[in-house]
């Protein structure tokens, strides 16, 4: 079904896969370095790079997007840094927190917040419930050769051939001080496709398939994938965008896709043909690596909880029920606070799921949609606990399927239909019952992303399948079912689809090119600006405030979503539920240090502050270090083995700084998007090899540490203090551009513009 080549390929006329070792054999001249400007990624990055050096990319985006989580934050740093007018089209959606169900008025106040914004800067405002990003985005920004950023992780348009990618806050507020977005030129990783998805076979499938093969073993981390071969073509491009916008759960960095006809079709259904050009890779590209896909193997998947990558075919799940249950429960859930069980939903030899959801950038596309109401037509969904809820993913969508009857479909047979929203993706919507399984077309199935509260007693979980596996599902009343048990004449993928902009014409603010300087920005009194952060210290004295040695720690475990994300744009009090659900205690202990850090800064000495630091410095100076209390900033540290999985949310990081984190310390981190929001908030990115020599409670010296970020970062001594004992150890940081230095040295970004501008 799906194959991973060890080492690089070279892909002759689009449809031979040759490996570099085989290459000389078989008639291919060309080096790598030669071939590996024919990609599609080559001349798209080249074409948005200012550096002038092909291997330090220096880009410039055409587009921005922000929803409602992180729009805020980003204008209060890119104001506080001297912006006074978006330089490019910058989007800001209001899919995320559009209820007002937490927090009285904190959710609209954002939104006015926007709104002002945009007449202010000039910006793009998208009212709730009227879009999601993603397919706003599509439907209108999206097109062939450019590039697009935002503060989304699943910032994915690659099959409109446009290479997006999902980043930090930080990286758009750059942006929007006309910086660029500096990384090195990225590896390229083929995804080869043929053959034909069979009926009932959907995006969700193929996407959990490669997910599965691809995420342990870091495959395309921090990689381009392009999508490549004869199988694209037997897809349509909704489908394909239905692919494409899970590649983030890789943890690729982008993705870009071969262009055709089908791609120019659906351009020019949106108004915007003249957006398309046919992209391919060259006579002879190199890939650093290559997946091949046969889609007609694909069968339908369920990834169960609690990640994307926890793949199995439903057909394999059904074989081997009891079993593989027993290993997702025995993996991860339990604790003395929660009880859930997984083997209690097998009925009758068949699992029976609580609840159903077609949602958001992934699930409500047009395409998938349609599918399920077909599969649902003159079904009965039923009275018992079952339910099944359908967001389209915009208004112009919605108008279709109302337009066709396919709305009328899902209503008839029991299901909700919503609007656009996001809130069942990160636990603001649909939140299922205590001990509740929910299958969901959506984009992630991370622990307590759907809303529970372990803390509380509670404990659901989400398992994510393709709308065309959960419609019929919902059709045999909440029985796990795969949709190719349906007959193959249910499903029609080249369903007609006509897009009527109205509700962008009349409810969108298109204010891009129109700024309004003198206009007021309204702010609730929700929304606070960021505290004063310190720059980085001579020396530094780290507490550690927790310990995670999970192999993988996700965003939401950082910050939790859901309704926590309604405080955003109050960054301390949002900074009060870091990380809540999997360290209650690290918020107190953080705050402690940083009220001892505080009382430093005012003028009173490290040990006045806090006596117990007495020892650690004589435990410093008894093993022969060199450590002055006088000289030392003193903040929170967390350890955790690979942070940093999934959302691009910049408050991960930010919720750290603005309650004294001055760094983190890692084995490596799971995403380059976490790693540049820790640096943009002035913390300092180390990497340990081996097991942490550390407790929570212990302490870590790093003397130097200023200097050491502007020069050699390979090996960075420092001295672990426990139990009145100093042990050296060595730290590193893995390479970091001359502007990250500079803004992690500064405390900052905001602290670095600021400075910038001064000298300007």
């Amino acid at each position: 079904m799906i194959k991973l080549y060890d080492g690089g390929v070279f892909l002759r006329e689009g449809t031979e896969i040759v490996p570099e070792a085989e290459a000389a054999a078989r008639g291919i001249s060309k080096t790598p370095d030669e071939a590996r400007r024919e990609t599609i990624a080559y001349s798209i990055l080249q074409a948005h790079n200012t550096s002038g050096d092909p291997d330090a990319l220096k880009i410039r985006f055409d587009a921005m997007a922000s929803h409602d989580i992180t729009f805020v934050g980003i204008i209060q740093t890119a104001r506080a840094s001297g912006m006074t007018e978006f330089p490019l089209p910058y989007v800001l959606t209001n899919c995320h927190n559009s209820l007002c169900a937490v927090g009285g008025t904190i959710n609209e106040d954002d939104h006015v917040f926007g709104l002002s914004a945009a007449k202010k800067y000039g910006g793009i405002f998208v009212p709730p419930h009227i879009a999601v990003i993603h397919s706003f985005m599509r439907e209108n920004f999206a097109g062939c050769g450019k590039m697009i950023l935002g503060s989304d992780s699943h910032t994915r348009y690659g099959a409109l051939g446009t290479m997006a990618i999902g980043e930090g806050g930080g990286e758009l507020a750059k942006q929007l001080l006309r910086d660029t977005y500096d990384v090195a030129y990225p590896g390229v990783v083929a995804i080869y496709l043929e053959g034909a998805p069979r009926p009932g076979v959907g995006p969700h499938d193929v996407a959990l398939a490669i997910i599965r093969e691809v995420f342990a073993k870091g495959y395309v981390k921090n990689k381009v994938m392009e999508f490549v071969g004869p199988g694209i073509a037997s897809m349509t491009t909704d489908f394909r965008n239905g692919i494409d916008v899970m590649t983030t759960e890789t943890t690729c960095l982008s993705s870009i896709w071969a262009t055709d006809e089908d791609t120019h079709a659906f351009l020019a259904a949106h108004g915007r043909g003249e957006d398309y050009k046919q992209l391919a890779p060259g006579d002879v590209a190199y890939y650093d690596g290559c997946v091949h896909v046969n889609l007609s193997e694909i069968l339908p998947m369920i990834a169960l909880p609690f990640h994307p990558s926890n793949g199995y075919t439903i057909a394999e799940l059904n074989e081997n029920l009891e079993d593989i249950l027993h290993e997702v429960e025995a993996a991860r859930i339990g604790g003395d606070k929660v009880n859930f069980s997984l083997l209690d939903k097998i009925e009758g030899g068949r699992l029976r799921v609580q609840q159903g959801v077609i949602a958001g950038c992934s699930g409500g596309n047009y395409d998938s949609v349609v599918q399920a109401a077909r599969a649902l037509k003159g079904a009965n969904i039923g009275c018992g606990e079952f339910s099944l809820a359908v967001y389209p993913t915009s208004q112009p969508v919605a108008l279709e399927l109302t337009r066709r009857g396919y709305i009328y479909d899902l209503m008839e047979a029991g299901a909700i239909v919503r609007t656009a929203f996001c809130g069942p993706c990160f636990g603001a919507g649909d939140t299922p019952a205590n001990n509740g399984l929910s299958i969901r077309h959506t984009t992630r199935n991370f622990p307590n992303r759907e809303g529970s509260k372990p803390g509380n007693g509670q404990l659901s979980a989400v398992a994510l399948m393709d709308a065309r596996s959960i419609a019929a599902t919902a059709a045999a009343g909440g029985i796990l079912t795969p949709a190719t048990d349906l007959p193959d004449e249910t499903w029609d993928e080249a369903c007609e689809y006509t897009f009527d902009s109205a509700p962008y014409d009349k409810r969108v603010y298109w204010g891009f090119g129109k700024a309004k300087p003198e206009s007021e920005l309204v702010e609730g009194p929700n929304i606070k600006p960021w505290p004063a952060m310190e720059p980085l210290g001579e020396n530094i004295l780290l507490k550690v405030c927790s310990k995670i040695m999970d192999p993988v720690t996700t965003t939401d475990e950082l910050i939790p979503s859901g309704e926590t994300s309604s405080y955003r744009s109050n960054p301390l009090g949002l900074a009060e539920f870091t990380l809540s659900r999997r360290d209650p205690e690290y918020v107190g202990r953080s705050k402690r240090v940083d009220a001892v850090e505080k009382r430093r800064v005012a003028g009173e000495s490290l040990i006045e502050a806090d006596p117990e630091l007495a020892v650690v410095f004589a435990s410093l100076n008894g093993a022969g270090v060199d450590a002055d209390a006088s000289r030392v900033e003193y903040g929170s540290m967390i350890y955790a083995k690979k942070p940093g999985d999934g959302s691009a949310r910049e408050q991960a990081a930010s919720c750290q700084r603005v309650i004294g984190g001055l760094a983190n310390i890692v084995e490596e981190y799971a995403t380059k998007r976490y790693r540049s929001n820790v640096m943009n908030w002035g913390m300092v990115p180390f990497q340990l090899k081996g097991v942490p020599p550390f407790e929570v409670g212990d302490y870590v010296y790093v003397p130097g540490i200023r200097e050491a970020i502007g020069g050699d970062l390979s090996s960075i001594p420092a001295w672990v203090v426990h139990a009145g004992e100093a042990r050296e150890i060595s730290l590193y940081v893995a390479d970091m551009t001359d502007e990250e230095r500079a803004i992690v040295r500064a405390g900052c970004l905001i602290n670095y513009n600021r400075t910038r501008r001064e000298k300007e």
